[in-house]
Order: C-alpha cells, then sequence, then structure tokens
C-alpha cells in the first residue's frame, strides 16, 4: 500500500489534470443523456407468459393498449348528432397517433365494429354506424339499435350511454423511423388531444402504458426539485461536521465527478434514464457521499493530530482504500446481482447503478484525498476540529457499553426476535401492486381518476388478462372442445377479481339463440357439427375470441384491477383448471398469458423467484470479501448478520406500509444493503485491528467509536433527512421510496453502531480467539496506522 500510495502522489498533479479534462468531456456526453423507456424493456424475457405473449402478439394483442374514453357530460347521453361528430374527429386523429397500430384500431366509426342481425332472409350485418348516416333523428335511432345488436354495451360503449371507448394498440417499434418508440412523445400527443377535445361538455379519459409513462416523466422532472433540495441539505449537514467549505467542496465534488462520468459514460453506451430509475443515479451519489464523509473525517482527525495535510491526506487513503473498496465491491455486486433478473429495464438499471458504484472507487477513495492533499484547511482548522474531537469522546465510552459481554447478549436476543416477528409480519408482503390503478401514481392523479371512471362504467375495464387456448383445426365446431371451453370462461367469470369474460362459446351461444328469435331455450352450445357450425359462422375473427382455422380460441379476462393478491388468483385458478384431468383433451393446451395482467403476472413471478437468489449473492460477496480480507469468518458473519436483518426489516416495513414489492422497489433493497455493508465494513476494520493489539471487544469499539463512530452516525442521518423530502413528492412510488430509504439509512446505521459490536462480542465470548503476538515492527506499523 506504502508503494502504491507513493506512486500516486508522487504523480497527484497528472492524475487530478487527467480526471478534470476526463470530467469536461464526459459532461459533454452527459447533457445530451435522455429519458428513455420502452413497452419491451418492461418484458420478463423467457417466462412462460411472455414467450405466449410474443408469440401471439399480433394477432391476439392487448397488453400495450390505449384506450381512450369521450363522456357527453352535457347531454348524458352519446345519441346525439354533436357528439357523434366529435367522437369521429377524434377517431381520426388517434388514427395518426405515432406509433398506432392502425388496423387495431376501435371506435363506433371503425369499420371493424359491426353488427349482426337475423331478418327473414338469414344473417345480416353492417357497420354501428351506416355509411349513409345523417345528424338527424332517424339517423340516431338507426345507431342506437346497432349499437344494441352488436352488442358491444359494456365493452365499447358505457352501460349508461353517457360515453363511448377509442381503443388501439401501440407497436414497439416506431413504423417511420425504425427506431424504439417514444413513449413520452405519444404521451404528449394523447395529452394534447385531450387538451384539443375537452370542451363543450365532452370530458376526457386517457389510460393505457404511454400515458402512465408520461405522467411519471412529469412527476420525475419535478423531483428534481427534492433532489436539489436533498443536495442543499447534505451540504448544509456536511459543512456542519467538518467546519470547512473547502472540505465540504472536496467531498461533494468528488461524488458529483462521478455522477457525471456516469451519464456520459451511459450516453456514450446507447442507455437512457428510465423515469422508475430516475432516483438510482441520486442514491449512488449518496453512497459517494457516505464514503467521502469516512475519508474526510479521518482527513480532519489527521490534521488535528499535527499531520500536514498531504501526510493526513496520504493516510487516510493507505488506511481506507481496502475497507472503502470492499464495501464498495459489495455494494456492486448488490446492483449486478439485479441483472438475474430478466426484465431490461432493471438490466439497464442494474448496469447504470455499477458503473456509477465502479467510477466511486476513483472518486472518493483516490481523487478525493489526492484533491485534499492541496486544499485541506490547517492551522486554526485543526484546533477547532481537535475541540470537537473532545466533546464527542466524551458520549462513546456510554454508546460502547454495548459490546460488554451482558449488553451484547441481550441486544442480539433483542435483534433475534426482532427478526422473527420480521420474518412473520413478511409473510405478507405483496410481489405486485396492492393497490388498485397505477401503483406509481397518487390515488387522486387524473390517470387513476380516469381508470376508475372506465371500470366503473365499463365491463371491460382496462385490465385484460387474454389465456391462449391451442386445439386441433376446426376445434370450434367441435363440442367436446367448445364444452371445455365454455366451462373454463364459467368458472374464471366466477372468480373473486374477474370483472367479465369473453370467449367463442359466449359469442356462439349469443348467435345460436339469434337464429332461433331471441329465445333463450336456444341459448346452449349445439352438440351437432352442423348446428354449432350455423353458430360459429358470423363470428369475425376481429373479436380476438377465434383464429381463421380455429387452431387457437383465445378467453379475455378482464380483471377488476392490477392487484398482486387479484392477480395471483385468477393465474391460480387458470392453472388449477387446465390441471384438472376431466379439462384436458388431446391437441387442446391452454397457455398463459397475453395482455395486460399477463405482463404483469409474469414480472411478478419473476421478481418473486429471484429475490431470495439476488440477496444470497450479495450475502455471499459479503462474507467472501471479509473473509479473504481479514481471514476472520467472525468478521464474515458479523458483517452480514446486521444486513439481513436490514433487509428483513425493510420486507416487514413494505409490508406494514402496504407497498408492494416490484421492480421499482427491489433496487432500492439493494441500495439499503450496499449501505448497510459501508457502515459496517468501516467500523469492522477499526475494531478487529485494535483486537488485534489486545484490546477486548468493549475497549476497541470505545475507540473504534472514537474514529468513525461520528461519522457513521452523520452519514446516516444526513442521508435520510435529505430523502425523506422524497415524501411530498407527486408520483407515489417516489414518495414511497423516500419513506423506506429514509427508514432504511436510520435502521443501518443503528445496526452498525450497536448489532455489530455486540455479536463482535458474542462471538468472541463463544468462541474466544487469542491474536498472536505482534513484532515490534509489526505493532509500530499498525500503531502508525492508527495513530
Amino acid at each position: 500500500m506504502r508503494h502504491v500510495e507513493n506512486f500516486l502522489f508522487r504523480v497527484r498533479a497528472y492524475i487530478l489534470a487527467f480526471l478534470a479534462v476526463l470530467t469536461v468531456v464526459m459532461g459533454y456526453f452527459a447533457s445530451h443523456l435522455h429519458m428513455d423507456t420502452g413497452f419491451e424493456k418492461m418484458l420478463p424475457i423467457g417466462h412462460e407468459y411472455i414467450e405466449t405473449f410474443l408469440k401471439y402478439q399480433d394477432d391476439f394483442a392487448g397488453a400495450n393498449r390505449i384506450v381512450v374514453v369521450l363522456e357527453n357530460e352535457k347531454d348524458k347521453t352519446i345519441f346525439t348528432p354533436e357528439y357523434l361528430k366529435v367522437l369521429r374527429e377524434a377517431t381520426d386523429d388517434i388514427f395518426f397517433i405515432r406509433g398506432v397500430a392502425r388496423p387495431t384500431l376501435a371506435s363506433l366509426w371503425t369499420p371493424n365494429t359491426r353488427y349482426l342481425e337475423i331478418t327473414e332472409e338469414g344473417i345480416a350485418g353492417g357497420d354501428v354506424m351506416p355509411a349513409e348516416f345523417k345528424a338527424d333523428e332517424e339517423s340516431m335511432n338507426i345507431v342506437r339499435a346497432n349499437v344494441l345488436k352488436a352488442g358491444i354495451v359494456g365493452r365499447m360503449v358505457a352501460n349508461n350511454f353517457e360515453s363511448s371507448m377509442i381503443s388501439a394498440e401501440l407497436q414497439d417499434i416506431d413504423p417511420d423511423t425504425r427506431q424504439r418508440l417514444d413513449y413520452f412523445r405519444v404521451a404528449a400527443d394523447l395529452e394534447a388531444f385531450r387538451q384539443k377535445y375537452e370542451k363543450d361538455g365532452i370530458s376526457v379519459k386517457i389510460v393505457g402504458f404511454a400515458k402512465i409513462m408520461g405522467d411519471i416523466k412529469k412527476g420525475a422532472e419535478s423531483v428534481v426539485m427534492f433532489m436539489g433540495v436533498a443536495f442543499l441539505l447534505t451540504v448544509a449537514m456536511l459543512w456542519l461536521y467538518c467546519r470547512s467549505w473547502l472540505l465540504t467542496f472536496v467531498t461533494l465534488s468528488a461524488s458529483l465527478c462521478s455522477l457525471v462520468w456516469q451519464f456520459g459514460i451511459l450516453d456514450l453506451l446507447g442507455f437512457g434514464l428510465d423515469p422508475l430509475a430516475v432516483l438510482v443515479p441520486f442514491l449512488v451519489f449518496a453512497i459517494g457521499v457516505s464514503h467521502g464523509v469516512q475519508q474526510i473525517n479521518m482527513v480532519s482527525a489527521e490534521i488535528a493530530n499535527g499531520k500536514t495535510k498531504e501526510q493526513a491526506a496520504r493516510d487516510t487513503f493507505t488506511f481506507l482504500l481496502v475497507p472503502g473498496s470492499i464495501a464498495l465491491f459489495t455494494c456492486l455486486a448488490g446492483f449486478a446481482t439485479l441483472y438475474l433478473i430478466p426484465i431490461g429495464m432493471i438490466r439497464e438499471l442494474a448496469i447504470t447503478a455499477s458503473i456509477g458504484i465502479g467510477l466511486k472507487i476513483i472518486s472518493n477513495l483516490v481523487m478525493l484525498p489526492l484533491l485534499a492533499s492541496y486544499i485541506a484547511p490547517t492551522g486554526e482548522y485543526a484546533r477547532r476540529v481537535k475541540k470537537q474531537m473532545e466533546k464527542r469522546e466524551r458520549v462513546w465510552p456510554y454508546v460502547a457499553r454495548i459490546a460488554k459481554p451482558r449488553n451484547a447478549w441481550i441486544m442480539v436476543v433483542a435483534c433475534a426476535i426482532l427478526g422473527a416477528t420480521g420474518i412473520y409480519i413478511s409473510k405478507g408482503l405483496q410481489i405486485g401492486d396492492v393497490h388498485a390503478g397505477a401503483a406509481e401514481l397518487r390515488p387522486d392523479s387524473r390517470y387513476n381518476v380516469d381508470t376508475r371512471y372506465v371500470i366503473d362504467n365499463f365491463d371491460i375495464g382496462v385490465n385484460i388478462l387474454t389465456v391462449i387456448v391451442e386445439t386441433p383445426e376446426g376445434a370450434c365446431v367441435d363440442h367436446k372442445y367448445m364444452s371445455v371451453l365454455d366451462r373454463f370462461q364459467w368458472e374464471m367469470a366466477n372468480v373473486e377479481g374477474v370483472q367479465s369474460t369473453i370467449g367463442l362459446p359466449l359469442l356462439a351461444k349469443m348467435v345460436g339463440s339469434m337464429w332461433r328469435e331471441g329465445n333463450l331455450k336456444w341459448y346452449f352450445l349445439p352438440r351437432n357439427t352442423s348446428v354449432l357450425a350455423q353458430a360459429v359462422g358470423p363470428i369475425p375473427t376481429s373479436t380476438m375470441t377465434l383464429n381463421t382455422t380455429c387452431t387457437v380460441l383465445p378467453l379475455l379476462i378482464f380483471t377488476k384491477d392490477s392487484k398482486a393478491v387479484t392477480i395471483k388468483k385468477i393465474v391460480a385458478a387458470v392453472k388449477d383448471f387446465r390441471a384438472s384431468p376431466e379439462n384436458q383433451l388431446e391437441g387442446m393446451r391452454i397457455r398463459l398469458a397475453a395482455g395486460s395482467i399477463g405482463v404483469t403476472a409474469a414480472t411478478n413471478e419473476v421478481v418473486e423467484e429471484q429475490e431470495i437468489p439476488m440477496l444470497l449473492w450479495v450475502y455471499a460477496v459479503v462474507i467472501s470479501l471479509v473473509l479473504l480480507t481479514y481471514r476472520e469468518w467472525r468478521g464474515s458473519l458479523c458483517c452480514v448478520l446486521p444486513l439481513i436483518l436490514s433487509t428483513i426489516i425493510g420486507n416487514m416495513f413494505l409490508t406494514l406500509a402496504q407497498i408492494g414489492l416490484k421492480i421499482s422497489t427491489l433496487p432500492v433493497l439493494a441500495i439499503a444493503v450496499g449501505i448497510g455493508v459501508d457502515y459496517g465494513i468501516y467500523e469492522y476494520n477499526r475494531i478487529q485491528r485494535y483486537m488485534r493489539l489486545g484490546k477486548t471487544p468493549f475497549q476497541a469499539y470505545e475507540q473504534a467509536l472514537k474514529d468513525v463512530g461520528s461519522a457513521t452516525m452523520f452519514t446516516g442521518f444526513t442521508l435520510a433527512v435529505g430523502v425523506s423530502t422524497w415524501s411530498f413528492s407527486a408520483l407515489k412510488f417516489q414518495a414511497d421510496m423516500g419513506m423506506l430509504l429514509t427508514f432504511m439509512f436510520m435502521v443501518n446505521m443503528i445496526g452498525a453502531v450497536t448489532l455489530l459490536p455486540a455479536l463482535i462480542a458474542v462471538i468472541q465470548q463463544l468462541f474466544p480467539k487469542k491474536y498472536p503476538p505482534l513484532s515490534d515492527e509489526e505493532r509500530t506499523a499498525l500503531m502508525r496506522s492508527m495513530h
């Protein structure tokens, strides 16, 4: 380490000049970084449901859909010339919105909205909006009759006839540019559409993935203000701690420079910032501040002990490079394990955060002490720091009592009880959304208000689970296949959380009854193939209940909400049905799942499946790095147990706060583990060295508190205060994350100053270890490093 130290400080001017140039260059590229999202990035590739979705998305879509509802608040009915004129213009405008898959566009005015009726000449059909439509009373009566005959009440027309729906699928690739579709532009176009038509008694409701992303982006832009407030609070707290603007500037500059490098690298790699991950860069910055405080704390202490600013910086670099690197590598491993989750957005986040953490090794462990060697204050500042250290040292003997054998046992047992309680409570943790609507937005947001309107006034809602039923060719006229599908539809319709279902048997029974003047006695599935063919024949493929060869007969399940518990019940019901022997026919296969709920269900299952392996990898890295560095299995155990407890407590907090574990919250737990590692490693590094000098755990911990206790507590409190401001964000998931991180930062800090030393004392009592005597040279070197 001394050789490395001498080399770096010998060429420090060149290193700092290079890093300054690098910052300017990366700043240029960072200025081009933009927010970016995509529907396919949210898909857990390789999952059973997603394979089904991708295979049939061109024929039976429904996951990436926009729904626009026009409500006639003035006349309370859609059957007016003025409303229908507005609806026609609105349909034309949606047709030309970028990214819309035009064949999927559906409204009263599109040719794929048709009706069927039985006449003296047989079955007749036509467009719901006749070609010869005129704005008169007669045409209104015709349209009203056609709507009823088409059976679209509750699906395209509201149950109270006060509003109607325009829906369309979006393509993830823009057909004009052949680039990924700009969902933020689509959201802006939809909002402009709202502003254009929301007048003269017309109210516009818009729901869909693109609109959610647009609203999240809008809210994410406001979070910059909260980040600014958090930054200013960090500056103020840092100054109060070190009482030096120079050291405050150095600490913040190091973290900000690595942030600029990170953004520049992301732009060079072609990545953008996803709105759901906009908090991650600030959290990486916070981790940098955490390490910076440890560096500045030691520099200040060295200067107070009479060292020159260069020698103080040198000793800080040498002493903290190893523990700092271990902590950062462990934190990096926590983010890297997120890559195990096969979701594009999560993997991009893993890469983004890993790059940021990796750069902290350069900015905070190398650049910061090099800067401090030039501009750290001395003289009067050293005397002020010495006085502050003396004041703080009066408190540490009381805190250190936690490492006395009796107190340590009480603390460990109490934490064990807390952990057991947390595990029990965490059984109620939901994987996915806990609340109805878009969980990322506030319940009273415009999007969630629009969603509730659609659910309350339409039967189909906005959440659809499309179950693909593969059958032999011609199964739609084979009673044994249709009867199973009919039973399937009936059972799904009666599952709690299902709003309505649409399947081919339902439509076939309706048409069969129509052939007999609507007599309900004929509302059943005929066993005769010819009669069944007569019932199925008029049903078009645009209903998405069959394909042209009758080899795919999907069942459309509309759910009341997208809560995790709702989705789990419905998916379990589908799996139970297909597992039953009586429902298994040769050549018939029931596949989950397309539709927006199919994608959500796959995402929830992937998160649930990968949560434990991800955390186990993080713990394994902590154990391995501590074991390799300190050759102490005791140290590995003492560092990892507080992390496990903090994870359990974090899950308990999520459960009690009714926050679901999903792709927006899972990274935060990884970050919290990373911060916890920082606290633990720095403390253990000091305690272990003092114990090598023959001190008891209590004595070693008391001395370690004098060295790093203030820095640890200050960091935890400062970070908690900073992120607590996010609780006021317009975005619910950012507010939730603010509360979670505030809680986790404090828990990790308290765990580092209580549970870790208590574990060391207990383990030393159970498995006493006598360190071999040190030679005079080793003792001198160790004492010099401990000052």
